[in-house]
């Protein structure tokens, strides 16, 4: 199968066994392609943009979420979902909420304009403040359900704006409120950004979908419609040009932007959670977030289940696309839930196919619709029915439920790991209602053991 997308934009992580968002160091040698600096993995950069370093040997507490840049473009921070933070190159370490117990995943961060901090946003509307970052407000007891999803600091850093998924955008501080898509039902089609202008009097909105809405002195410069999931912009240093991402890597730019490179010619196309503008001069960085390793946590439900799939995290141990462990050499991301279901005890036929592991939980199990909550060690079906291929392309075992809803998933087949093979990778967190915009494909049922 493909491989799945990430979180669409910038959000937090720590290292597993280490102290809570330890600075680490940048290091790891770089290859070019396709136009573009490649790093040792998870990040990848593009034109003046520079590789300095990523977490790929170490063990992470949560999923990478995103990232963001010095002022001088000559460093970077990654986050991930439990809001830990790493930093390399000239980026400082200034604080984390790696250490709490979040309601919601933190999915967002922006950096104050002169480097010396940074917030963080986590999907219910809670804002943290580190380093010269001010708190000047948050949605976290007002937000309702409906999930945060993007952060952006004014020019001098006393303000901020937040949009939400429906497309409301929340002004605090010195930002000012331009006007928004809220009063329209975007559930099909969710924001997944925002950028401001340059003078921070305006600001774009992008959903999904490539639109792109500009409010303010933000000027009509293009969009992306009818392309795969767009789930990231980046704004070029002076404000007259952006670049859109989609997850499979594709990158489009509009006025005076110019592209130097995507991941979209790379088979199978990796996840690509975001893009970051080098601040300095004419790059960005792609954010492959799944290259990361994780140590998920599964305080609940059938964690023997959870262990069992995190086990056999990392590329196919068989090489090529297809070749595996688990079954014959084809597609095998049933083949390899239905194994981690027959280690832990369930006595599931190895299946090749989704649909014919949703039939045989409809007869044997239970079948749970996408807008139920899921446990840990129940299995998720993407598509949009069991009838075929077609319609039910891929499956993966949830890891972890967040108290919010979100997920985390452990998937195989699900994308190159190193030297190019299929991996057993995890993906998420992401609401599973929006699974579309975060990962290229609906989910269309829960199946329990």
């Amino acid at each position: 199968m493909r491989r799945l997308a990430g979180v669409l934009i910038a959000g937090a992580l720590v290292l597993g066994g280490g102290p809570a968002g330890a600075q680490a160091v940048a290091g790891g040698a770089a290859a070019v392609r396709d136009g573009g600096l490649f790093g040792d993995g998870g990040v990848l950069a593009y034109g003046a943009a520079g590789f300095f370093g990523s977490p790929t040997s170490a063990h992470l507490a949560a999923p990478v979420t995103g990232m963001a840049a010095t002022p001088d473009g000559q460093g970077y921070w990654l986050v991930g979902a439990d809001g830990g933070v790493l930093a390399y190159g000239d980026a400082h370490y200034y604080g984390s909420t790696g250490r709490r117990h979040l309601y919601a995943p933190v999915v967002a961060m922006a950096s104050t304009p002169d480097g010396q901090g940074y917030w963080l946003l986590s999907s219910d509307g809670g804002v943290f403040a580190f380093g010269d970052a001010r708190y000047y407000g948050s949605r976290g007891e007002t937000a309702h359900g409906v999930p945060m999803v993007g952060i952006a600091s004014t020019p001098d850093g006393h303000g901020y704006w937040l949009v939400d998924d429906n497309g409301g955008v929340f002004a605090f501080g010195d930002a000012g409120y331009y006007g928004s898509l809220g009063r329209v039902n975007l559930h099909y089609n969710p924001v997944v950004a925002i950028a401001p202008s340059s003078d921070g009097h305006g600001y774009w909105l992008v959903q999904g979908g490539g639109e792109v809405h500009p409010y303010g002195d933000a000027p009509p410069l293009g969009e992306m419609r009818g392309h795969p999931p767009v789930d990231g912009i980046a704004v070029t240093p002076g404000g007259r040009g952006y670049w859109l991402v989609c997850n499979n890597g594709e990158v489009d730019a509009f006025g005076d932007a110019r592209y130097l490179g995507g991941n979209n010619h790379a088979v199978p196309r990796p996840p690509i959670a975001g893009i970051v503008a080098d601040p300095a001069g004419a790059g960005y960085w792609l954010l492959d977030a799944a290259d990361f390793p994780v140590a998920l946590d599964h305080p609940d439900a059938r964690t023997d289940l959870v262990d069992i799939a995190a086990s056999q995290l990392g590329p196919s141990k068989r090489g090529g696309h297809y070749c595996n462990p688990y079954g014959p050499c084809e597609e095998w991301c049933a083949l390899f839930a239905t194994w981690v279901w027959q280690k832990g005890g369930i006595h599931v036929p190895r299946y090749s196919f989704v649909g014919d592991v949703f039939d045989w939980a409809a007869r044997h199990t239970r079948v749970l619709p996408v807008r139920a909550r899921p446990k840990p060690g129940d299995l998720v079906l993407y598509g949009t029915g069991p009838q075929s291929a077609r319609a039910s392309p891929h499956m993966g075992v949830v890891a972890q439920v967040w108290p919010n809803g979100w997920i985390d998933t452990v998937e195989g087949d699900a994308g190159p790991g190193p030297g190019g093979w299929t991996s057993v990778l995890v993906n998420g967190p992401f609401p599973p209602l929006n699974s579309y915009i975060f990962n290229g494909m609906p989910i269309y049922a829960f199946v329990v053991p």
